[in-house]
């Protein structure tokens, strides 16, 4: 046997094959691993092979983002990055620190404001008015299911009391019915669509710079979930292809092509095109990306029944179908003719029921294929629609990091969906009971994108920096860890299609992450003091702290 290139020792392996963790060593060579044990994998070591000590902590297969927007993510970080703060005070410090560094800036634009930080979940335009009177500012929220305008950038775009507000979507107003500041889905386009774009070399410094942060978080995969254009998102295709067939792009990469809810089944020859072309290096796009409605916050979530007020009142609104239930059915039965997975956003228990109906008809029509579908979010699902995930083969995408009590879930969420539907919130544990396959992600910009802080709540059902006695949200439903980190690894490398990663198997590739301790050996409320300390794709050191 050739000796291996690198050989890691003096740890614990998490394989992600159903396995606990274990002391043992694995050995890689030309990118791929070729042992797993003990100390005799230790032993195959030669002259030429570099030992990585792993010092304790714990190697493991490089987590898959199944949901994430990269390229928008190391956008915002190039600009007025509001991610890091969570008061309305925090944030106008840094839209006027941004502004007066930037003076020569066109339009203030970046984002990633909490909803829970204004009164009502709603920003003002005249509280940017305030600080940037003179030039445009739009500011999408940590979601993006909407953004924040100040007034000139409202008047630019001709928004007025007069304004209509968009089928799918809607401007936040005052009691005299003038447009306020907030605009929600759909209507983000009527001011996003005036924003300058970025320029090609922006957008590659965007992707080159969102790939290093999440190889420093272990991640050496990902599925983009909105490849194409969309509100005020561009198109980042060419992006993707030139850094992939340039070598440029080290992660594996499923795009999901944006699906336009303003065109029909025509487009899927569009669709066709765009997938033969998109394929170079470690890129593909393969997979269609549906968004069947919006989120509770601004009840624009499709919910089977109302939504309750402020006051627990019964509301008229049950929210958003992007599509027409009836059209999405032909649509998915569609594309899963033509070998394409489907990747649906759904936050409300309607918009799930109403993908899996979709599903449902697909496989009534189309012969068995390995597609492996999937429902992103999955925020409310009526009981009776847990099993058929499974009975449909339909993954379940989570983004465990939004299962925790914090204040855009207890002011903003919990009000306006009341007993019983409040309990029926990422129900983790009942769809791994019930055999349904999980995957995670981060949805980042939307949320963080360290695994580890997605791989606590999961576990714990808290979030990182809780005090112990904080309330568990919804206990019942707690993962054990080694569900969590399999979900964010063999999972999610399933529905990204990347079956040669995912797991520490032989003849797999050696796409590995080295965390600093092993989170099985020690209390669960630990899990997110635990560090990335090494991140390898083939086997060669992406990242090193």
């Amino acid at each position: 046997m050739d000796r291996p290139d690198v050989v890691f020792a003096g740890g614990r392996i998490f394989a992600a094959d159903g396995r606990a963790a274990f002391d043992g060593a694995v050995a890689v060579r030309d990118g791929r691993i070729v042992a797993v044990g003990g100390d005799e994998v230790r032993d195959l070591a030669g002259p030429g092979t570099r030992v990585v000590d792993l010092a304790g902590g714990l190697l493991l297969p490089g987590f898959v983002d199944a949901h994430t927007h990269p390229v928008q993510g190391g956008l915002e970080r190039l600009r007025c990055d509001l991610t890091e703060f969570d008061t309305r005070e925090a944030y106008l410090d840094a839209i006027r620190t941004y502004a007066e560094a930037n003076a020569d800036a066109e339009w203030i634009t970046g984002g990633g404001w909490s909803m829970a930080a204004f009164d009502g979940g709603w920003p003002q335009a005249a509280e940017l008015d305030a600080i940037v009177p003179d030039r445009p500012v739009f500011l999408p929220n940590r979601d993006h299911h909407g953004a924040w305008a100040n007034s000139r950038a409202l008047a630019l775009a001709g928004i007025d009391a007069t304004t209509p507000d968009p089928a799918d979507g809607r401007l936040e107003r005052d009691t005299d019915g003038r447009p306020g500041g907030t605009l929600h889905e759909g209507a983000m386009d009527l001011v996003g669509r005036l924003v300058p774009e970025p320029t090609y070399d922006e957008w590659m410094t965007s992707l080159l710079g969102a790939q290093a942060y999440l190889h420093s978080l272990g991640i050496t995969g990902w599925q983009d979930a909105i490849i194409g254009e969309y509100a005020n998102i561009s198109d980042i295709a060419d992006v993707y292809f030139d850094a992939a067939s340039s070598g440029r792009l080290t992660a594996r990469v499923t795009g999901a092509l944006w699906w336009h809810r303003d065109r029909g089944a025509e487009q899927i020859v569009d669709l066709r095109a765009r997938r033969e072309r998109l394929q170079a290096g470690r890129f593909r796009a393969t997979s269609v990306k549906i968004m069947q409605d919006g989120i509770v916050e601004n009840y624009t979530a499709g919910m089977l029944e109302p939504y309750l007020d402020a006051d627990g009142g019964r509301t008229d609104n049950t929210g958003l179908s992007f599509v027409d239930p009836t059209a999405l059915k032909e649509y998915v039965t569609a594309l899963e003719a033509d070998d394409f997975q489907v990747h649906v956003h759904a936050i409300g228990d309607r918009a799930v029921r109403e993908a899996l109906d979709a599903f449902a008809a697909a496989a009534w029509t189309n012969p068995p294929g390995d597609r492996r579908h999937h429902i992103a979010h999955i925020q409310v699902i009526h009981p009776d629609d847990v099993p058929r995930f499974a009975v449909l083969d339909v993954t379940a995408n989570m983004q465990p990091l939004w299962a925790a009590h914090e204040p855009q879930m207890d002011e903003l969420t919990l009000p306006y969906l009341g007993e019983p539907r409040a309990s029926w919130q990422y129900p983790f544990a009942a769809l791994r009971d019930a055999g349904v396959r999980l995957a995670a992600g981060s949805d980042w910009p939307v949320s963080s994108p360290n695994p580890l802080e997605g791989i606590h709540v999961a576990v714990n059902r808290r979030l990182p920096g809780d005090e112990p006695g904080a309330p568990v949200f919804l206990p019942e439903q707690r993962l054990d860890l080694a569900t969590a980190l399999t979900a964010y690894t063999a999972g999610s490398a399933r529905v990204a299609h990347l079956d040669e990663a995912g797991a520490v198997e032989v003849g797999r590739v050696a796409d590995l992450a080295v965390l600093d301790r092993d989170p099985f050996d020690g209390a669960p409320e630990r899990i997110a003091d635990t560090r990335v300390v090494a991140t390898y794709v083939e086997g060669a050191e992406v990242f090193a702290k």
